[in-house]
């Protein structure tokens, strides 16, 4: 009779099996999950990135930048983005806070090409993409751990925890549950099942095998080469609730999934030891890591990250409020993204973000400052490429939202159009709108309700002498007005008035000799200019003149003339 002798590791791993079985009997073994999840058949240097938010508050703008780099990164090499939702900190969750990140993408024209895209509906072939949802495939891999001796169930109390943390405090070592301070790791199988099944409530803990006097080595994309101790801390990895850490699902969640970088905030960067670290243990490949630096703002001289709690620009919603257009928002962000962004769109300045070639170690190690002023002189130019019909859809679209009173105005969409024509499609297109709560008061005076209702005083420029502006009016009104005139006979008239009343009709005139004349034909189309809009500041003058028409002119000069 031959004799089985069984060695002292397969003894073990039977033993760790009974103790897997005890805590998990149900899981599934893991070769049915990475059948289930095979390896993307993507093109070699495919790209595939992920967004995975909580859903425990508004999205930041810090995080819809790092959407719109690993979305890019994913777009530009033929891979896929996909949203995926780490919901297991139920204890945080807000109402709405799936909708709420779903809605900021579609808001951004960021949405995934996998993943959540409602509360409860999720599009692809890798899900479930909300981790409450991925239990029993956590409860797989901890079982799986637990059978090859590299995880244990813990059964300290948070008493137990405190005691141990104020011991170390007052010795002024390290916090923290490793080493000798790990006591459930060192628990024979058999104690820990006895505890098991007397009813003691427990965690499941990751063993370990690291030190903390030996050092890590790391390439990360962004940041480049980082040095850190080893991971030696005997983490949590599924709670008492059944549910697994952060730590934990995220590393199963981007093998399965196919995640090949994992590009993040860098207040992730002191993880990376622990998560390679997991990667290992589990003897998968990790992805590589980009950590992104944060958006700062200037504050009394110095500098801190933008805030959510300071700043309300920190909140995409922000944007959407105040009418920003999505684009300008994603190319001001592609803009910090890398420095090379600003040249290429001078280069290419009608060319898709699409064409931009974004990569990923030109990113700025130290955060980028954030500029509204920036967002909106970029906005300005995107709205500037818009027609007029885009322009109109786009600003009602937000006044039913935010401005009932730009809501009325645009009632007449004919006329709105009109208004929204002058000066669009030329070369040097009008620039005077960078947001569409801009709007009211860009166009406000281009109806005489509007207009006429405010019994202000104009502000006028260089000429101010109220007999001087009555004398310019009277004569363009008796003499010079005729609104079917083209743009040149119209000009050629302006200046014609303005030799008349003794002004140079050119300004290169007036530059030439100014102490011949008061001033020159400018100033007399300045006069005419406030008269009719209130501005002396406005788009092409002619062309408004042509959209207010006859009547609206002629009203408004003589209300200037009774003055």
């Amino acid at each position: 009779v031959n004799i089985m002798m069984l060695t002292k590791r397969e003894e073990h791993i039977m033993n760790y099996q009974d103790l897997a079985n005890l805590i998990f009997p149900n899981a599934k073994p893991i070769s049915y999950y990475e059948e289930k999840y095979p390896s993307r058949n993507l093109l070699e240097g495919a790209i595939v990135t992920r967004f995975a938010p909580s859903p425990t508050g508004f999205v930041h703008l810090g995080s819809l930048y790092q959407v719109v780099v690993a979305r890019k990164v994913a777009k530009q090499t033929g891979g896929v983005f996909f949203l995926r939702i780490e919901d297991t900190d139920k204890k945080r969750e807000v109402e709405n806070g799936v909708t709420g990140i779903i809605q900021s993408l579609k808001d951004f024209g960021l949405m995934p090409d996998e993943g959540m895209i409602s509360e409860t509906e999720e599009i692809g072939n890798y899900g479930p993409y909300k981790q409450s949802l991925r239990k029993d495939i956590y409860q797989a891999y901890a079982k799986h751990l637990i059978e090859q001796g590299k995880a244990y169930p813990c059964f300290c109390s948070p008493e137990t925890l405190e005691e141990i943390r104020q011991k170390q405090e007052n010795a002024k070592i390290r916090p923290g549950y490793y080493g000798v301070w790990a006591t459930c790791r060192n628990l024979t199988v058999e104690e820990a099942m006895q505890k098991i099944k007397n009813g003691n409530p427990y965690i499941i803990r990751l063993k370990s095998p690291g030190r903390e006097d030996r050092k890590i080595r790391h390439h990360d994309i962004i940041k480049g080469n980082v040095e850190f101790p080893e991971h030696d801390q005997d983490i949590v990895i599924i709670k008492s609730d059944g549910l697994p850490t952060y730590h934990f699902a995220h590393a199963i969640d981007d093998h399965l999934m196919g995640t090949t970088h994992v590009i993040r905030g860098d207040e992730w960067l002191s993880s990376i030891p622990l998560h390679l670290q997991l990667f290992q243990m589990l003897e998968w490949k990790a992805p590589k890591y980009a950590h992104i630096s944060p958006i700062m703002k200037e504050d009394n001289g110095g500098k801190r990250k933008l805030s959510k709690r300071k700043d309300p620009e920190a909140a995409v919603s922000y944007y959407t409020e105040e009418g920003i257009p999505k684009e300008a928002v994603v190319e001001y962000l592609m803009n910090i993204a890398n420095s090379n962004f600003e040249s290429w769109r001078k280069a290419n300045p009608n060319a898709s973000l699409d064409e931009f070639d974004l990569q990923l170690n030109k990113m700025s190690v130290s955060g980028a400052l954030f500029d509204i002023v920036k967002i909106l002189d970029i906005a300005k130019t995107v709205i500037s490429k818009y027609t007029a019909e885009q322009v109109y859809e786009e600003a009602l679209t937000w006044a039913k939202n935010y401005d009932k009173e730009l809501e009325k105005l645009l009632e007449d969409k004919t006329y709105a159009l009109k208004i929204f024509g002058i000066e669009r499609g030329n070369e040097k297109p009008r620039k005077d709108i960078s947001k569409w709560s801009d709007v009211k008061e860009a166009i406000s005076y281009m109806y005489d309700n509007e207009f006429l209702k405010e019994n202000k005083e104009l502000e006028y420029a260089k000429i101010q002498d109220k007999e001087e502006i009555k004398k310019i009016l009277s004569l363009y009104l008796e003499k010079y007005f005729a609104i079917e005139d083209n743009k040149q006979t119209w000009f050629d008239k302006i200046k014609d008035l303005s030799e008349e009343l003794g002004y140079a009709r050119e300004v290169k005139m007036f530059k030439q000799e100014p102490e011949k004349w008061p001033g020159h034909v400018g100033d007399i189309s300045t006069v005419l200019r406030v008269t009719l809009t209130g501005k002396q500041n406005t788009p092409d003058l002619y062309e408004i003149m042509q959209v207010l028409g006859k009547e609206s002119i002629e009203k408004r000069i003589k209300r200037s003339l009774a003055e």
